[in-house]
């Protein structure tokens, strides 16, 4: 009998490999074999060259799945840079693959405006705003370059698939507010992690009033909240929205044109939905005619002021930014350019516009918004990313302030961190660059937007299912090792391993083992014996996606590493490199209460623990008695165990290439 699923786990199902049909399905917590509809790349598709040549690949598996799009790093014309450019685009002329050239877009809005990211679909990005998928109904995720090198030599990789939030959304939007400000509201509330590596689906009545370009804004940062996924129902509005793009495509001559409105009529009668009665690990609610325009700021997304209260402070403004793939799109822009007319950017303040695309561009001009904005004073610069990511021109100098439409605000990244940034709605963006200082164009009264959550009692399946795991050949079905206790939580790569190690091309793997926990720890290593078996808290890994912090504690001799929860891109780089991490918050739990009285040493030598990967549980021994306490945790599915054999990722497909 099919269990009741999420949209999220209804997609994951369909895309993914090996499972059997009607029996078997991507439930939350599982590791699957996905096989993309799309793998979209950027800038950073020459990294992507370089493993997918070191895995021994010759042709891409399928050329119909890759997308490259230039966009970061677009105003750089060095030859260095350009050449870079160059070889990319000729291995998408060897490879029969779609390139799009500098100065077509933004990587995510060529995706949705050329058709590759349709409803029910599953597309995948090389960049972490690629849960901006989620506003097209499409299951939309980041993944990390050797994901993307794997994707293109055989056209799969890995994905856990993640706990899952609903989001319900009521009331209506009042006017002057726009998607910007229901995301920084949701951040602003819910910034103690709520969904930290969730997925999160939107529903409710409140849909029915959100724009798709409000939706394009809200998905996109679900990133900046912590998510994975940020997922949106197939309703009207985003049906109405791909009529549009189909008649963009018999318009323009696209040859073949990516859809129809046939076939979205199609999609439409087949939608998939996620079940009345599907289970969630949280529920959220939000009020949207509560919402009013907020500011996030500065140097965290997740610190969040009301327009009233910020403005009364009349913080000054150095620089305005109307740009990056959340707010520069027709009606951001648009927006903007309702608050400049026949208005002049103040004496101090420089705005910086840019286009999400050329297409956007182009609607801007012929309709008159993108005069407006230079009339006002704009400095124009070339659809891409640019500013957002501190490349380019107009970054932040030291001691200056920056208000910004963009994603991102954390230190430095816009230029000198020695500046900082704000973050808000193409409105209040260019109503703050008229003024000097940060504003709205009109006012609104400081109520407190309305809201609620809830942890369902049973909201998750049982960590560990009651039926035996298969253990595929070359798979150990125990382990056991003394556990070494870190109690901690958030500890970070940094602490695992050093940035001075991170970018030496020369370490060796027994100075890799010499270093790991260094920083957290310069006792560790003294400590730590082979075969212990590295036991922390919650959000392990958080931080910089270095995979070293992972085969560093390999090369110790360290068999896994158990925790409450694991960053996701820690345990992305972990199995991708042939690492075992496994989530036991009970475990955890039940150590840091054991070990509560010791407070001077921050690695703790344990008990004997037992990992019984057949039956998925964690058996912790008394040193003193000899009793015995067991714990469960979700089973390591075939395709964990094939990476772990396979001694990562590239490893596996190199073997699925050879066969």
């Amino acid at each position: 009998m099919t269990p009741p699923l999420t949209l999220v786990e209804k997609i994951a199902t369909q895309y993914a490999v090996g499972l059997n049909a009607g029996s078997e399905f991507a439930r939350q917590g599982s590791i699957v074999t996905i096989r993309p509809k799309h793998i979209m790349t950027h800038d950073n598709t020459s990294a992507v060259m370089s493993k997918f040549k070191s895995i021994g690949a010759a042709r891409v598996h399928d050329p119909s799945q890759p997308v490259f799009a230039i966009d970061h790093d677009i105003q750089n014309t060095t030859p260095e840079n350009l050449g870079k450019y160059a070889r990319i685009a000729q291995f998408a002329r060897q490879q029969g693959i779609d390139f799009y050239p500098a100065g077509t877009g933004i990587s995510h809005q060529v995706m949705v405006e050329y058709g590759y990211v349709t409803p029910g679909s599953m597309c995948v990005g090389s960049d972490s705003h690629s849960n901006i998928y989620g506003a097209l109904n499409a299951l939309g995720t980041p993944v990390v370059r050797t994901d993307a090198a794997c994707i293109w030599a055989v056209g799969t990789t890995w994905w856990k698939v993640p706990p899952v939030a609903r989001v319900t959304l009521t009331g209506s939007l009042q006017p002057g507010v726009v998607g910007k400000d229901v995301i920084i509201t949701l951040c602003g509330l819910f910034n103690n992690d709520e969904v930290l590596n969730m997925a999160v689906e939107f529903t409710g009545p409140g849909l029915a009033s959100l724009t798709m370009d409000q939706r394009l804004s809200i998905a996109n940062m679900t990133t900046e909240w912590g998510a994975l996924v940020g997922l949106f129902p197939f309703d009207d509005v985003l049906r109405d929205f791909l009529y549009d793009r189909a008649d963009v495509f018999a318009k323009r001559g696209d040859d073949p044109a990516k859809y129809s409105r046939a076939d979205v009529d199609a999609w439409y009668e087949s939608r998939v939905e996620a079940d009345a009665d599907a289970r969630y690990a949280l529920d959220l609610t939000l009020d949207l005619s509560t919402v009013i325009p907020h500011v996030s700021g500065p140097d965290h997304v997740k610190v969040m002021h009301a327009l009233p209260e910020i403005e009364a402070k009349r913080i000054a403004v150095n620089r305005a930014y109307l740009l990056s793939c959340v707010n520069a799109r027709t009606e951001d822009l648009a927006d903007a350019a309702a608050v400049l007319k026949d208005k002049k950017v103040a004496e101090g303040v420089t705005l910086y516009v840019a286009a999400a695309s050329t297409e956007v561009l182009d609607r801007a001009v012929a309709d008159g918004t993108w005069k407006t904005l230079l009339d006002a004073g704009a400095v124009p610069l070339p659809p891409g990313c640019g500013t957002c990511i501190g490349l380019g021109q107009g970054t932040l100098e030291p001691g200056e302030v920056g208000i910004s439409a963009t994603n991102r605000n954390f230190k430095g990244r816009m230029g000198s961190r020695d500046a900082e940034a704000y973050l808000a709605s193409p409105a209040v963006v260019a109503a703050s660059a008229v003024a000097g200082y940060i504003c709205a164009p009109t006012t609104f009264d400081n109520t407190k937007p309305a809201y609620s959550i809830d942890t369902p009692a049973a909201s998750r399946d049982d960590a560990a299912s009651t039926s035996e795991t298969e253990i595929l050949e070359g798979f150990p079905s125990q382990v056991t090792g003394r556990a070494l206790w870190l109690p901690v939580d958030n500890l970070n790569t940094d602490g695992i391993y050093s940035g001075k190690m991170t970018y030496r091309d020369n370490v060796t793997p027994e100075e890799m083992a010499d270093a790991a926990m260094e920083n957290y720890d310069p006792n560790f290593k003294t400590v730590c014996r082979p075969g212990d078996i590295v036991v922390s808290g919650s959000n392990f890994g958080t931080g910089s996606s270095r995979e070293q912090a992972a085969t560093c504690l390999a090369q110790r001799g360290i068999p896994c590493v158990i925790a409450a929860s694991f960053s996701e891109t820690y345990a992305r780089n972990a199995f991708n490199n042939g690492f075992i991490v496994l989530e036991c918050a009970a475990l955890s739990e039940y150590l840091r209460t054991k070990y509560a009285a010791v407070t001077d040493a921050a690695t703790i030598a344990g008990p004997k623990i037992t990992i019984d990967y057949q039956r998925s549980t964690i058996t912790c021994t008394n040193e003193n008695d000899g009793s015995s306490q067991s714990f469960t945790f979700p089973p390591l599915s075939p395709t964990a165990q094939q990476l772990v054999i396979a001694g990562g990722a590239e490893n596996l497909a190199r073997k699925q290439l050879d066969q």
